[in-house]
């Protein structure tokens, strides 16, 4: 049953993520750190068996990457 909530919460905010890619006024460095962010959350999850703090660490390493990418 744990699993599942950690496998619930953690959709959840990828959802949010990916719900903020698909807005039409971000910028393309924007999207990217929103694209970079949501696949590291998903990334993090997966290698930590769904810890908060690698879904977290996941996301702001691969969204800083992302930001990066565009410049």
């Amino acid at each position: 049953m744990k699993t599942r909530n950690k496998y619930l919460a953690n959709a959840g905010v990828m959802l949010a993520l990916i719900g903020l890619g698909a807005c039409s006024g971000m910028s393309q460095q924007g999207q990217n750190t929103a694209i970079g962010a949501g696949a590291g959350a998903i990334g993090g999850a997966v290698l930590t068996g769904g810890s908060a703090a690698g879904t977290v660490g996941g996301a702001v390493v691969a969204g800083v990457i992302g930001h990066e990418i565009s410049k």
